[in-house]
């Protein structure tokens, strides 16, 4: 059984700085692409950033130099780091990978709070 586990959201001031964990347990043979999504309430879940196998990344606009986006492979771990927190980057985090083990599925964490004051 495959797990993403998130940790390290909170509350923080507008401007500070945040780093998210996600780590992957389970009957894992590789992990290919990875990403961090957001959900705000009323609104739509929306890609914040992606790191590939080979390490390639893609982050949205909003958020391109101020958040990255680093995986230590040898960990089964990617992170979020953010900084320079905006009020409209509160939202619910999700991380999503895609995992081979038997045959390859995409799997989702539990999600893990992310608030910024003003």
């Amino acid at each position: 059984q495959v797990q993403l586990v998130e940790s390290g959201g909170g509350l923080v001031e507008a401007g500070g700085s945040l780093t998210l964990s996600c780590a992957a347990s389970g009957r894992i043979f590789t992990i290919n692409g990875m990403g961090w999504y957001r959900q705000a309430p009323g609104k739509e879940r929306e890609l914040v950033a992606q790191i590939t196998g080979v390490s390639s990344t893609y982050y949205a606009g909003s958020v391109k130099g101020r958040f990255t986006i680093p995986r230590d492979n040898a960990k089964n771990t990617m992170y979020l780091q953010m900084n320079s927190l905006k009020p409209e980057d509160t939202a619910m985090y999700y991380c999503a990978a895609g995992i081979i083990t038997t045959a390859t599925a995409h799997y989702w964490g539990q999600g893990t709070q992310v608030t910024v004051s003003s």
